[in-house]
């Protein structure tokens, strides 16, 4: 597991069978590890350098959560600007691992280009 790139995921706390991302990301080489929105700060420590973090909005959320889960992906962005970690917001659609798979070969692939 040291050898693999790990990816935060960021949720709710609430995580049901057929939204959870870690096997998806297991499948495509990834360690993940899956933290309640309020442990985020804390975990993000302990994580050197995460090839991404990703957070993972229920598909019903409300008003009030979206806006939480927004402003955190903004302070994220900001914060991990220098290190070009991407940071991205998911609505607990299914093939959000497939999204972060397309962002961070864009990103290594403008990478190589310079």
């Amino acid at each position: 597991m040291n050898g693999m790139q790990k990816v935060l995921v960021v949720d709710n706390g609430e995580r049901a069978p057929d939204s959870a991302l870690s096997a998806e990301l297991a499948g495509m080489g990834y360690a993940s590890v899956t933290t309640p929105f309020e442990a985020a700060d804390d975990v993000l420590a302990l994580i050197p350098s995460p090839a991404a973090v990703v957070l993972q909005m229920p598909r019903h959320a409300n008003w009030s959560e979206r806006r939480r889960f927004m402003e955190l992906a903004t302070r994220l962005r900001k914060t991990l600007a220098e290190s070009q970690t991407p940071v991205i917001v998911t609505g607990g659609i299914v093939g959000a691992a497939t999204m972060l798979q397309n962002e961070l070969i864009t990103r290594a692939v403008a990478s190589a280009e310079f």
